[in-house]
């Protein structure tokens, strides 16, 4: 490599090392990958949630609703997720923190292997990063199980975009709900601030690089 070839490689690393900086600029992590210190944990299952490498994990038969104490109204969420075969999890958004009815008192964004055969029969609304019983999410762009999925989730007035490994799967506008009966349901869609949390369905998952930027 010549001197100059060397200088070019440098200095594109360096502007690629800036712009991974700016492109976090103002986030603030949520998980200090040691402990659930900010975190409430309630309706436990099992062994609930665990702390195990820098990652918070639900084990099988393990869950809960993980809350993050604190409540956010807009916000940018950025954090990685790990699927096993048949993995279903939830992402809650401007949540109560309660036990139960959380895709309708809050709202909840799925995080689901929706390629296992055992959910070849759910609903478009149920699939990876659809707005729960509202909106369907885009599909085809989860990795294989085993492999780290990268998702950002966008929570402005009343815009819901979700973003996963790059790939746009979910950009709404809660005003768009018109049935009248899913409004009557879902109570949550008018909600303006509440926390984030992970809803555990008994079934494993990890999750790692949670942060958050309030808008």
């Amino acid at each position: 490599m010549t001197p100059q070839t060397r200088a070019i490689v440098l200095l594109l690393a360096f502007a690629a090392f800036l712009t991974a900086d700016h492109h976090e600029k103002d986030f603030t992590p949520i998980f200090d990958g040691k402990s659930l210190n900010g975190w409430k944990l309630i309706g436990k299952t099992g062994d609930g949630y665990l702390v195990e490498d820098g990652k918070i994990v639900c084990p099988p038969k393990g869950g809960g609703n993980l809350f993050h104490e604190k409540e956010y109204s807009d916000f940018v969420l950025r954090f990685e997720f790990k699927l096993e075969d048949g993995s279903n999890n939830g992402l809650a958004i401007r949540s109560p923190m309660q036990k139960s009815s959380l895709a309708y008192d809050g709202m909840e964004l799925q995080i689901i292997d929706n390629t296992s055969e055992r959910y070849r029969d759910i609903k478009p609304w149920q699939k990876h990063g659809s707005l729960y019983h509202v909106f369907p999410a885009k599909t085809g762009y989860l990795k294989p199980t085993g492999e780290w999925n990268q998702q950002e989730v966008s929570v402005k007035g009343r815009q819901v975009k979700v973003v996963l490994n790059g790939h746009t799967i979910l950009d709404v506008n809660l005003d768009g709900v018109k049935d009248p009966e899913i409004i009557a349901k879902h109570p949550g869609l008018k909600r303006r601030s509440g926390h984030v949390g992970f809803l555990g369905h008994d079934e494993p998952i990890e999750f790692r690089n949670i942060r958050i930027k309030e808008l």
